[in-house]
């Protein structure tokens, strides 16, 4: 029950982060409208990165009898948020774009086209098992 509550959290923040982050990274930038969208999509997925770290790894190797080789874009999201934001506040706009870049390819796209590999949660919920 708690896995499912921490699953089901976890689903909860990252899912809008998909399509956040995709308008983000598609949509005119530097408005009010970017940078509202922006610091709601960063909060959330530090919230994700959060809530991942609780989530025992089923899959694979584990660190401590916890953390699977998919934790590591925890630590990626640790990374890129705050010096993303950092860069954009330096006006460093190319720096900025690389991170958040970074951050959708890598703890979306990657991140979440791991987590439907056979023997995990989310392979189960779309493939049955």
């Amino acid at each position: 029950m708690y896995y499912d509550i921490l699953m089901f959290s976890h689903l909860a923040t990252v899912v809008p982060c998909i399509f956040l982050g995709a308008y983000l990274l598609f949509a005119k930038k530097g408005g009010l409208t970017h940078r509202n969208l922006g610091a709601l999509y960063m909060s959330l997925m530090l919230i994700t990165a959060v809530i991942a770290l609780f989530i025992e790894a089923q899959v694979g190797d584990r660190l401590f009898n916890h953390f699977g080789y998919i934790h590591l874009f925890c630590l990626l999201v640790f990374w890129t948020v705050p010096t993303a934001f950092l860069s954009i506040k330096k006006g460093k706009v190319k720096t900025h774009q690389r991170k958040m870049i970074l951050l959708y390819v890598g703890a979306i796209i990657l991140a979440g086209g791991f987590t439907l590999a056979p023997g995990r949660y989310l392979h189960g919920v779309f493939f049955g098992g």
